[in-house]
């Protein structure tokens, strides 16, 4: 998957002139914190430094996820066309592009974002697109959010790690109570991660959400550790990106977990592929989450017609009607 041409044009035209190395340190810098999930009362992105990084680096890996996850809101949803978006901890802006992208009838927006750093490189890289209404605030949204009416998207991506639980079940609340028809969560694809999800899942529930996905069930999540439910989506590297993180590949495959929920019912359940496929001499295998809340691995063959068909085409992560 690659940024939109828009923004990433603007992307190279903002690290233009930024030394290798220097992008290379800040990356590096970025990189730790995320991986440590560091809460030191410091933003990941602090400085000028780690916005070019999170640029170059993360940007492309955050995009690629939010768009994979708003995809599967679509095919559950096809019904749903949101008009507005509310975005919390919105970076530079990098849901706002997947949202258009996938739904381009979006018309206004409202941005959160508490780091200025970031915040400023997001004004810029809106200014000329993807939408006319953006709205940027600045506000730390673990304190509590603007008052706002509620919009029809509204999302939260990679940024519960930045906060404790008690603070991350009120900023749900509140989210929730600004939805007024689907509610976004994302985060890193690590069990750390999950197990925000997981959270994030079962307060929705007692919140009388439903469930869009990736879960095809309001039951119990079937899948017990050291397992956990992740998703990967495959992202192209730029040139810069590739010097920015010493790879060699044009390639990285970014890890994500999710949950999205609505205030309106799924109109059909299905289950969700949430492994890697398997195929080898006419058979393919699905891990297949269900239903009815069952978890388990499913054996097609060419006997099985176009259930067999359909799970030689099935991906990591797509939503399988499928009877057998």
């Amino acid at each position: 998957m690659e940024l939109p041409a828009a923004l990433r044009q603007g992307v190279e035209q903002a690290l233009a002139g930024v030394a290798p190395a220097d992008l290379a340190r800040a990356a590096a810098r970025l990189s730790q914190r995320y991986r440590a999930e560091l809460r030191d009362g410091s933003f990941h992105i602090g400085d000028e430094g780690a916005a070019l990084a999170y640029l170059a680096t993360r940007l492309p890996a955050t995009y690629a996820a939010v768009r994979a996850a708003l995809e599967q809101v679509a095919i559950a949803r096809p019904d749903f066309a949101p008009a507005s978006l509310l975005d919390v901890g919105a970076g530079p802006g990098t849901v706002l592009w997947a949202a258009v992208d996938c739904w381009p009838d979006l018309d206004e927006a409202l941005l959160v974002e508490a780091s200025a750093p970031v915040r400023g490189w997001g004004e810029r890289l809106t200014q000329t697109g993807p939408i006319a209404r953006v709205d940027w605030r600045a506000a730390d949204f673990s304190q509590g959010l603007p008052e706002t009416p509620p919009r029809d998207l509204v999302t939260a991506a990679y940024v519960l790690d930045e906060i404790g639980a008690e603070a991350r079940r009120a900023l749900i609340e509140r989210l929730w109570a600004l939805t007024r028809g689907v509610l976004l969560i994302v985060e890193p694809g690590t069990p750390a991660g999950f197990a925000r999800i997981l959270a994030v899942r079962q307060q929705l529930i007692a919140a009388s959400a439903h469930l869009l996905a990736p879960c095809p069930h309001q039951e119990a999540c079937p899948i017990v550790a050291p397992d956990w439910c992740h998703f990967s989506r495959r992202v192209a590297r730029s040139r810069v990106h590739r010097l920015a993180k010493g790879g060699e590949v044009p390639w990285e495959d970014e890890k994500f977990a999710y949950v999205a929920a609505a205030r309106m019912p799924v109109p059909d359940k299905a289950a969700r592929v949430v492994g890697p496929p398997r195929q080898a001499g006419g058979r393919a295998w699905l891990k297949l989450c269900r239903p009815d809340g069952t978890l388990a691995e499913q054996l097609f063959t060419r006997r099985d017609g176009d259930a067999y068909k359909a799970a030689r085409r099935a991906r990591w992560g797509d939503r399988m009607l499928i009877e057998k």
